[in-house]
């Protein structure tokens, strides 16, 4: 059985990607830059949403 590629990204493993702070994550999902949806205590990004998020950064 192949593994399912996960669709989202923890606000974690975005701070290790982009080698910034947790803090610099939340701060991108409370200022409405990353979209996140939050599950419990913690906070999911859709890859497609951090993609996006990506490209109007390049802007």
């Amino acid at each position: 059985m192949a593994k399912k590629e996960k669709e989202f990204y923890k606000a974690e493993d975005l701070a290790e990607l982009l080698q910034v702070n947790i803090m610099t994550i939340y701060r991108y999902i409370k200022s409405r830059r990353l979209n996140a949806y939050k599950i419990g205590k913690e906070y999911r990004i859709m890859k497609k949403d951090f993609s996006k998020f990506l490209e109007d950064s390049k802007k």
